[in-house]
């Protein structure tokens, strides 16, 4: 029978399953303790913040963040399950049956790519709504608070040419991905390129062919500021253009991944993060099962006699040196030097190969 479907593969697999998630759990609540403690400091200096929607802002930027920390709970999850296996001597029990280390990790490793899976087809889109609904929440709390909000330290740039002129816009945060723009700064110019007026606005919102601006004071050369509480802006530019500009790749759930690509492409703008973010995805999966099998290759052995320290700093070892690499074809692939699908696949490629390798070494000599 194979060993996939028998009793004894799925008990392995279900030890696996339950060990990794039982590591993304506890990551999970000390990512929120951690956040929600940073966010009740910044909301003390406010007059009133409702403490549940404290909570469930922190709560809501939490599994974006724990989604580039999940292949370490696999790779922590694994060793945690196979050291607990040879404690109890039932990898001893297994060989002694006859059961080889290939036989009893390929249930682990489906798992883990089932995991990879339902990561990328379910959980990337849900985090990924959650933090851009936390992006807006904390803009509601913090965005009248001196240093609030969601700060980019450049801000966000958006230059338009209409029939009276130019206007060069800054904001300092974006929402719904460049739909709602707060702390804004707008530069207009004639036709001519002169300078016509310099506007200091709370906020402004893309409507069909026009800006909405909210909570304004225009400044010119001739005049005195003028305060005004709302005015609009026409504009050429259309939601989707706005959101290729302003969307960074991590907001974009991997089902809108694909039409962002080519209206971007078909748009004039780069698209080096959405491709690679997308291959990234796309690998997952496999990137999980390489990480089974780096634990596999530091784990399945005997430790009656000691060894277990050696065994941890060498999986912690690998896992942070497959990071450094996936870091480094990153920005490499950021700064167009690497293709995108070298950048995402190289990372799973040398992590499943060394596991592979090791495991043979010492399996098969």
């Amino acid at each position: 029978m194979s060993m996939m479907t028998n009793t004894l593969g799925r008990y392995f697999a279900g030890r696996f399953v339950t060990s990794a998630v039982g590591v993304f759990l506890s990551i999970f609540m000390l990512l929120f303790l951690v956040d929600y403690i940073e966010m009740v400091r910044k909301a003390s200096k406010l007059a009133s913040a409702p403490p549940m929607i404290v909570a469930e802002t922190a709560l809501f930027q939490v599994p974006q963040l724990l989604e580039k920390m999940m292949p370490f709970c696999v790779l922590i999850g694994a060793m945690t399950c196979y050291l607990a296996l040879s404690r109890r001597l039932e990898l001893v029990v297994a060989r002694a049956a006859g059961v080889s280390a290939w036989q009893f990790i390929a249930p682990s490793l489906a798992s883990a790519i089932l995991l990879g899976i339902l990561a990328t087809t379910l959980y990337n889109p849900v985090s990924a709504n959650l933090r851009e609904l936390s992006k807006r929440m904390e803009a509601e709390l913090f965005g009248s608070a001196p240093g609030g909000g969601i700060q980019d330290a450049s801000g966000f740039w958006i230059n338009q040419v209409n029939s009276d002129g130019q206007v060069i816009m800054n904001a300092l945060r974006s929402e719904q991905q460049g739909v709602l723009l707060t702390g804004l700064t707008l530069f207009r110019f004639d036709n001519q390129n002169q300078f016509k007026e310099r506007i200091e606005a709370r906020e402004a919102t893309l409507e069909e062919g026009r800006w909405l601006i909210k909570s304004a004071r225009r400044y010119s050369l001739d005049a005195p500021p003028v305060d005004q509480d709302s005015f609009t802006l026409p504009t050429s530019l259309t939601p989707s253009q706005v959101r290729n500009s302003f969307a960074t790749p991590e907001t974009v759930s991997f089902w809108q991944l694909p039409g962002y690509i080519r209206s971007s492409e078909s748009s004039g703008f780069a698209t080096a993060g959405y491709r690679l973010q997308y291959q990234k995805l796309l690998a997952q999966p496999f990137l999980l099962a390489a990480m089974v099998m780096l634990a596999a290759a530091v784990s399945l052995r005997f430790f009656r006699f000691g060894g277990v320290q050696k065994m941890v700093l060498s999986g912690v070892g690998a896992g942070f040196l497959l990071y450094v690499l996936s870091k480094v074809t990153e920005d490499l692939s950021k700064a167009e030097l690497m293709h995108p699908i070298a950048s995402a696949w190289l990372p799973v490629f040398v992590g499943g190969l060394t596991g592979f390798l090791a495991l043979l070494y010492q399996e098969d000599g």
